[in-house]
């Protein structure tokens, strides 16, 4: 399930900045669709991760840590790209969006022991 959950964010990473490059280029009805898709990811991000939370033995504080930041990274691809769209600034969102993914790589692939290597 962690490959899962490492694959739906990537294609989640992914499918953000095609939406964004939709937006740029004008094609809304290609972004339209680009964000549905991007929102079934959210559901997938969130479904693998309560499997991965659920599978374990004892839950760290970390664990709780990783899945909060996680949900903080999603709702900045959701505000980055309605804010973009309605043409309103985003530059506070990028940022919180930065931070966010850095510390949820970091926990993710350093402190916590599940990763690719984990089955």
């Amino acid at each position: 399930m962690i490959h899962a959950h490492i694959t739906t964010w990537f294609l989640a990473l992914v499918l953000f900045f095609i939406a964004l490059m939709m937006h740029k280029s004008g094609k809304q009805k290609g972004l339209k669709v680009v964000h549905m898709i991007l929102r079934l990811f959210y559901l997938l991000i969130i479904g693998t991760g309560v499997w991965i939370l659920s599978s374990l033995n004892s839950i760290d504080l970390l664990y709780v840590l990783k899945s909060l930041v996680g949900i903080w990274v999603i709702a900045m691809f959701e505000m980055i790209i309605i804010r973009t769209v309605k043409g309103k600034k985003t530059s506070i969102l990028w940022g919180q969006f930065i931070v966010a993914l850095i510390l949820v790589l970091y926990l993710g692939f350093v402190k916590l022991p599940l990763t690719f290597i984990a089955v």
